[in-house]
């Protein structure tokens, strides 16, 4: 197996935990995997993204353009930021809760949420869509935004692992006192991608 996987949201939204345990899950499996992440100025608000090269010692860990299997976007523009480096035949699961960057909210500069997901839909045909902040909340903190996305991506069949190996890397990697309660968030995500799968 040999995936090329591209996260891609905000400081904050915890996309380099996701890659954590994607990387575990991979490993686990006894696959080989490089990572690369890029991380913006802002430790809250600056952009962020993790590639992740499973399965091949040959690869380079950043991604090349038009080569990404799978995106998962945690943040709208910094989603559409990524589409050049997908394969035409990519599959994504995009969150289209919108997040307004600092400069815009001082009214220094535009956000454009609508015109950034219609950049997407034009140009994923495998794409998945979903508002996932509610979900994280329902299961008990916004902050498990990220572990929704991952149970999501699992349920709609996008990711190259199943459940429980998931569930296996999520305890590798998260704190015990916070891994129940990303559990549901996890079982949540996972049940709404079943349904669109």
């Amino acid at each position: 197996m040999f995936s090329s996987i591209v996260i891609a949201g905000v400081g904050g939204q915890g996309t380099l935990l996701a890659s954590k345990i994607l990387s575990e899950a991979a490993q686990k499996r006894g696959l080989f995997v490089r990572t690369s992440e890029t991380i913006g100025m802002a430790q809250r608000g600056g952009s962020v993204s993790s590639h992740l090269r499973i399965g091949s010692q040959e690869v380079s860990p950043v991604i090349p353009l038009h080569h990404a299997d799978i995106l998962i976007g945690f943040e709208l523009a910094e989603a559409a930021r990524q589409i050049n480096r997908l394969k035409p035949d990519a599959s994504a699961v995009v969150n289209v809760d919108c997040i307004v960057p600092t400069n815009v909210a001082l009214r220094q500069g535009e956000y454009h949420c609508d015109e950034y997901l219609s950049v997407i839909k034009k140009n994923i045909v495998n794409g998945f869509y979903i508002n996932a902040t509610p979900m994280a909340i329902a299961a008990g903190d916004a902050r498990t935004l990220n572990i929704v996305l991952l149970g999501f991506s699992v349920g709609a069949g996008i990711l190259p692992f199943n459940e429980e190996e998931i569930r296996s890397a999520m305890e590798h990697c998260i704190r015990p006192k916070l891994l129940e309660i990303n559990k549901e968030a996890f079982l949540m995500g996972a049940e709404a991608g079943r349904k669109q799968h």
